[in-house]
């Protein structure tokens, strides 16, 4: 059966799985690939990892077309992607007006789930957060770190802590059983990252690769991408 091979931050991951079936009864091609760290997706495509389309930051994605690795023509907003806070269900949720609240919450907690501090998108927001509000080495022994958002809400919820809380993209929240969203970082600490997709240049399946950014985009899966936690809108965001 044909495939469409995909690298992708693990923000859209939710979206792209919903928006599949639509995309099977078009084309005829199932979706494959990869989905985690953006850097690590980004480090996947120079390394040769196959791959016809790419959904990354902006950021990102604009270097890998400097680099001739994504067809620049191709590049199509997806949209805006918050960094927020996790409980696990059934958790008092949390509520941080201000960067002190946030300083307060994170040291209260015993455990705090985040993604790759290196090579991903929120993981690197976390850290740089955490210098900022002067706690990095008092929590560092609390941080529980993991390859991607996913997995790291994944274990949040399996967690046995007495109060652990998580950090990462609020698409990769509400798409994980067991742990509920608690609400956007504070002024000062907040972090939305535009995602873009992007055809490769070594695309097998250009026109497939092509047809899922239309669906990406279109204006009627504005519903659907809302329901994955896409915003409209862009905003500058470290890769």
């Amino acid at each position: 059966m044909s495939t469409l091979n995909i690298l992708s931050g693990g923000a859209a991951q939710g979206l792209v799985g919903s928006l599949t079936p639509a995309f099977k009864d078009h084309t005829g091609f199932d979706i494959t690939g990869e989905f985690g760290a953006v850097g690590a997706m980004a480090d996947k495509l120079r390394k040769g990892t196959p791959a016809d389309i790419v959904i990354l930051t902006a950021a990102l994605v604009a270097k890998l077309a400097e680099e001739k690795l994504v067809v620049a023509t191709s590049i199509a907003d997806v949209g805006l992607v918050e960094t927020a806070l996790a409980v696990r269900t059934g958790d008092p949720e949390v509520a941080v007006r201000d960067a002190a609240g946030l300083r307060e919450v994170l040291l209260a907690s015993d455990a705090i789930f985040v993604p790759d501090t290196k090579a991903s998108t929120a993981g690197i927001h976390v850290a740089n957060v955490l210098d900022r509000l002067g706690i990095a080495d008092e929590i560092a022994s609390r941080l529980r770190i993991f390859p991607n958002g996913a997995t790291a809400m994944r274990e949040l919820a399996a967690s046995g802590a007495r109060r652990p809380i998580g950090c990462t993209q609020s698409t990769e929240i509400i798409s994980t059983k067991g742990v509920s969203l608690s609400g956007s970082l504070p002024p000062g600490c907040e972090l939305a990252t535009t995602y873009t997709a992007g055809i490769t240049v070594a695309a097998a399946h250009p026109q497939q690769a092509q047809d899922l950014i239309d669906l990406l985009t279109s204006a009627g899966q504005q519903e659907q991408r809302q329901r994955a936690d896409f915003i409209s809108g862009r905003s500058q965001a470290p890769t």
